[in-house]
C-alpha cells in the first residue's frame, strides 16, 4: 500500500490543479450524500411520523422536504461530473506524459541496450505496464472525497447517537483487516501477471515477424501451441488473482451491511427503551449505508495497487536505465564532396570476455572506396553500427573530417552519414514515402536517387509508379529490389560518407557492379553528391575490385591493407576467402 501512494503521489504532483477541481468535485458529492441523510431524519421526525400520527401533511411541509431532496441532488450531481470528468483527464494525461517519456528514452539509449531486451518486452513496457501503472488514478479523486464524506458521516453518527455509532464503526477494523489480506495474496499474482503479458507479447512478435520461416517450415501448429501455452499460464494466473478479488468484493459490500443490520436491531431495542428517537436511528442506519461507499471505493482504489505497483517498477526500469547516449555540440561540414573517415585503435565487445574488434584503425580519403572483408563473426557489420553510432566503441574513437563522431551534436551524424544494412527493411508505404521518409525532397531526387540504385525500372514498371503501396515489410517486392529501395533511401539525403554493409547481396553481380559503378562515377546528378566516400563489406570480387582499398579483418583485427590484387598476391587467407565465394556462385549457379 505504501507503494501504491507512493505512485499516486507521483501523479498528484504532476497534474495538481487538475486533481484538486477533481477532489472538491469529489468532495462536494460527500458532503451533499451526507446532507441527504440529514434531510432523509429531518424529513422523517417532521413529515413521516407526523403523518402517521395526525393522518396528513402540511403542504409548506412537504414543498421543503422536496425542495431539499432536489437541491441536495442537483448539487451531488455538479461534484460527480466534476470528480469523473477530472480523474479521467488526469489518468489520460499521465499515461500520455508517461508513454511519451518511455518512447523518448528507447529513443535515447543505444542500440546495445535494445538488442538485451526483447520487442514484446518493450511494447508491453509502453502499453499495459502504463496503463497498469496509472489504473489507480480513476478512483483516486473519489476515494478521497468519500472520505471526506465518511468522517462527516462519522461525526454525524457519534452527534446522533453514541451507542449506535459505536456499534456502526466496528465495520471498519474488519475491513482493514480484509484489504491487507487482499493486498498480501494478489500482488505477487498480478506481478507474475505482468511478466507473462510481456512474455506473451514477445511469443507473437517473434511469430509474426518470422512468419515466412514458420510457414515455410510447416511449424504453424508448434507456433500455435508455444502461443497457447502461454496465454493459458498468463490465464490461470489471471483466473487466480481473480478469485481472491472475487472473494474481496463481495467481503466489502457485505460486512457495512451487516452493520446496518446490528445497527436496526440495536436501534429499534433502544427506541422502545426510550433511550433514542426513531429519526436517530434511520439517520445512523442510512449513513451507515453511505459509509458502505468509501469502504467500497477505497476497496477499488487498493484492489488496483498491486497491478499499478508492478506496472510502474517495469515502466521506471526503462526510465531509470543508463547508458544513453552523450552528444556534444560540434557540427558536420556541410561543404560538398566526400568525408575523410579516421578509425583509430578501435575495440568493442558484445561479452567483456570475448573481444569482438581490437586495434581497429584504417582511413577514407574523401572520394575514396574502402571495401571491408572479413570471414563470417569477423566483426565487419558491429563496424558499420560503431560508424553509424548505434553504440559507441570500448577503446579508441572514429574521427569524421576530423571530429569525434561523440563530440557531434544530436542528429549531426545522419547529416553526413548513411548506412545502408544487409537487411532492408521497408514501411507499408509508397515508394515515395520509402525513399523520402520525412525527408524534404522533390520527385526528381527521388527518381535520381532510384537510377544510381538500379531501381527506376522496376519502380516505373509498377502499377502506379512511385505512388505504389508496397505492403508491410516491402512483401510485394523481392529482396534484391527492397535493398535497392533501401539504397536510394540513404542516396537521396546526399550522404558525405555512405556504409554499405553487403547491402547489395540480393542482387545479381552484374546490377550491383552498376549500382557500384554509379556510386564511383559523378553521382551528382542522384542528389548523392559527386566523390562521395565509401566504405563497402562485401565478398564478391567484382565488387572488392572496384574498391581504392581494401581492409582485410580476420578475428577482429586488421590483418592486412592493400588493393585487391595486391592482397591476393600477398595473403593467402584473403585469396582463399574470396576465391571460396567465387567458387560457391559459380557451384550454386551450376545446373544440378
Amino acid at each position: 500500500m505504501r507503494d501504491g501512494f507512493g505512485v499516486l503521489w507521483v501523479a498528484i504532483k504532476r497534474e495538481p490543479v487538475i486533481f484538486t477541481l477533481s477532489t472538491l468535485g469529489s468532495l462536494l458529492f460527500g458532503a451533499l450524500t451526507v446532507a441527504d441523510a440529514w434531510v432523509l431524519g429531518w424529513a422523517t421526525d417532521h413529515a413521516v411520523l407526523p403523518a402517521f400520527r395526525d393522518g396528513e401533511i402540511g403542504g409548506g411541509v412537504l414543498v421543503g422536504v422536496l425542495a431539499l431532496f432536489l437541491g441536495v441532488a442537483i448539487l451531488r450531481a455538479v461534484g460527480i461530473v466534476a470528480r469523473r470528468l477530472g480523474a479521467g483527464v488526469m489518468q489520460y494525461r499521465m499515461q500520455a506524459h508517461t508513454r511519451r517519456a518511455v518512447t523518448r528514452q528507447y529513443l535515447t539509449l543505444p542500440m546495445e541496450w535494445h538488442q538485451r531486451h526483447p520487442t514484446g518486452q518493450l511494447l508491453s513496457n509502453a502499453n499495459s505496464d502504463v496503463e497498469a501503472a496509472w489504473a489507480p488514478i480513476a478512483p483516486l479523486p473519489m476515494a478521497v472525497g468519500t472520505l471526506a464524506m465518511m468522517v462527516i458521516a462519522i461525526g454525524q453518527m457519534f452527534a446522533a447517537d453514541l451507542v449506535l455509532a459505536v456499534v456502526g464503526v466496528l465495520v471498519f477494523p474488519a475491513v482493514i483487516a480484509a484489504n491487507l489480506a487482499y493486498q498480501r495474496f494478489a500482488s505477487p499474482l498480478m506481478t507474475r501477471a505482468q511478466q507473462l503479458r510481456a512474455e506473451l507479447s514477445e511469443v507473437a512478435h517473434e511469430s509474426f515477424d518470422g512468419a515466412m520461416v514458420v510457414k515455410t517450415l510447416g511449424r504453424e501448429g508448434e507456433e500455435t501451441e508455444r502461443f497457447a501455452a502461454k496465454a493459458r499460464e498468463l490465464r490461470d494466473v489471471n483466473i487466480r488473482a481473480g478469485r481472491y478479488r472475487a472473494a474481496f468484493d463481495p467481503a466489502l459490500a457485505a460486512l457495512p451491511n451487516i452493520g446496518v443490520l446490528v445497527v436496526l436491531a440495536v436501534g429499534v431495542s433502544r427506541v422502545l427503551d426510550g433511550a433514542t428517537d426513531a429519526g436517530d436511528v434511520v439517520t445512523v442506519a442510512y449513513l451507515l449505508t453511505i459509509v458502505t461507499f468509501p469502504i467500497r471505493s477505497f476497496g477499488w482504489l487498493l484492489g488496483e495497487f498491486p497491478r499499478s505497483v508492478v506496472g510502474y517498477r517495469r515502466v521506471t526500469s526503462v526510465l531509470a536505465a543508463t547508458g544513453e547516449m552523450a552528444f556534444g555540440d560540434r557540427r558536420v561540414v556541410t561543404e560538398a564532396g566526400g568525408a575523410h573517415l579516421r578509425i583509430e585503435h578501435l575495440g568493442y565487445a558484445y561479452d567483456p570476455e570475448q573481444p569482438l574488434l581490437t586495434d581497429v584503425a584504417f582511413e577514407v580519403e574523401p572520394g575514396r572506396t574502402v571495401a571491408v572483408v572479413g570471414a563470417t563473426a569477423s566483426g565487419k557489420s558491429t563496424l558499420t553500427m560503431l560508424l553509424a553510432r548505434l553504440f559507441d566503441p570500448d577503446t579508441g574513437r572514429i574521427l569524421l573530417d576530423g571530429v569525434d563522431l561523440r563530440d557531434l551534436g544530436a542528429g549531426e551524424l545522419a547529416r553526413a552519414v548513411a548506412v545502408v544494412p544487409q537487411t532492408a527493411f521497408l514501411f507499408d508505404d509508397t515508394v515515395r514515402g520509402n525513399v523520402a521518409l520525412g525527408a524534404d525532397v522533390t520527385d526528381d531526387e527521388v527518381w535520381a536517387a532510384l537510377r544510381v540504385a538500379q531501381a527506376d525500372g522496376f519502380v516505373a514498371a509498377l502499377p502506379h509508379g512511385l505512388d505504389t503501396q508496397l505492403g508491410e515489410r516491402g512483401t510485394s517486392l523481392s529482396g534484391g529490389q527492397r535493398q535497392r529501395i533501401s539504397l536510394a533511401r540513404a542516396l537521396v539525403r546526399r550522404p558525405r560518407l555512405l556504409v554499405l554493409d553487403d547491402a547489395t547481396s540480393a542482387v545479381d553481380p552484374e546490377v550491383e557492379a552498376r549500382i557500384l559503378g554509379a556510386l564511383r562515377a559523378s553521382a551528382g546528378s542522384a542528389g548523392v553528391g559527386s566523390g562521395t566516400s565509401l566504405v563497402v563489406v562485401a565478398y564478391r570480387k567484382a565488387t572488392i575490385g572496384l574498391a581504392d582499398e581494401v581492409v582485410h579483418l580476420e578475428g577482429g583485427r586488421v590483418v592486412d591493407r592493400g588493393t585487391h590484387a595486391e592482397l591476393l598476391a600477398r595473403s593467402p587467407g584473403y585469396a582463399r576467402l574470396v576465391n571460396a565465394y567465387e567458387q560457391h556462385e559459380q557451384l550454386a549457379g551450376e545446373p544440378s
